[in-house]
């Protein structure tokens, strides 16, 4: 198994600890492998706050560089832990399209 399905495999396992998923939210491989591991550490039923917010920065670093993870983003404006100020700031950055700041608004504004 490579490396980058090693690190989706933790992701993806709903037994891995929040210090090792906060870990993961700095691992770097390629944009697709990087983009997919990010939207399942936002998925993660065991993100705590601390690690949505590593996860937040990296996807923030990511569209401030160009590229477009939009399914993490997506992910994240479903976790309520996080404010939806800080979510919506996601929709300014280089990388985040039309498309993106729309889908980001209306996840947000369904919340309770």
């Amino acid at each position: 198994m490579s490396v980058p399905l090693r690190l989706q495999a933790l992701a993806a396992n709903p037994h891995t600890p929040p210090a090792s998923l906060q870990e993961l939210s700095t691992a770097r491989d390629s944009v697709w492998n990087d983009n997919k591991l990010l939207r399942l550490l936002a998925e993660h039923p065991g993100a705590n706050l601390v690690v949505l917010r590593a996860v937040l920065d990296a996807v923030a670093a990511k569209l401030d560089e160009g590229e477009r993870p939009y399914a993490a983003v997506l992910a994240l404006a479903d976790r309520l832990e996080l404010g939806a100020d800080e979510l919506r700031k996601l929709g300014m950055f280089r990388g985040a399209s039309a498309r993106l700041r729309h889908l980001l608004d209306l996840r947000l504004s369904v919340r309770i």
